[in-house]
């Protein structure tokens, strides 16, 4: 296990991600490009995890769920909860399963397990940590993962609750555009996962 929670700037685990970084460099070298560190309180109770940095939203402004309409809804509803006041989180922090941009927004397997030593070191170093909330399916797996728990016994379903050890998981469908649009993913419902998860 690595003793950082973040990737190092030309963190070159993932080959392909790597490379992927390195062409986005190129085209946009005004861009962040490089693998996106956790942010939020460093004495939060609230994990939030995403799959990984879209290529327009923290990609390119290095901050998770940031630039991008997957963020807006995110951080709309964090402040509906209470845990956003103006640009500063309370209470809770945000990082990914992956720390790099994916090609087609495509993650492979490896590469969540390559990144999962900086999601276990986050998890661990934050000492207040009681609820963890998954968005979409892959975040959930990594989590379920660094917490060394089995897959088959904590289905993936929005809005569901998991207990693993002592922290409790809650899953939530992701706040991309492709799914508020399509009215798989509503606000209300959206925001029913956190008001839950601050229950």
């Amino acid at each position: 296990m690595t003793a950082s929670p973040d990737p190092p700037h030309d963190c070159a685990r993932c080959p392909r991600l790597a490379a992927y970084r390195m062409d986005l460099r190129a085209a946009h070298p005004d861009w962040w490009n490089a693998p996106v560190p956790g942010w939020g309180d460093p004495g939060a109770a609230l994990l939030i995890v995403g799959m990984a940095p879209g290529r327009m939203g923290a990609n390119r402004t290095g901050r998770p769920f940031t630039g991008d309409a997957s963020g807006e809804l995110l951080f709309a509803t964090l402040a509906a909860v209470g845990l956003l006041d103006g640009a500063r989180l309370r209470d809770a922090f945000i990082t990914n399963a992956a720390a790099c941009v994916p090609p087609q927004n495509k993650l492979l397997r490896s590469e969540a397990a390559a990144c999962r030593p900086f999601l276990s070191a986050r998890i661990n170093g934050l000492p207040n940590l009681k609820t963890v909330v998954a968005i979409g399916r892959d975040a959930h797996d990594s989590v379920l993962a660094a917490l060394g728990a089995r897959l088959t016994a904590h289905p993936f379903a929005h809005g569901a609750i998991h207990r693993v050890g002592g922290l409790r998981l809650h899953d939530s469908y992701h706040c991309s555009r492709l799914n508020t649009n399509t009215g798989r993913l509503t606000p209300a419902m959206f925001e029913a996962v956190f008001r839950a998860a601050l229950a």
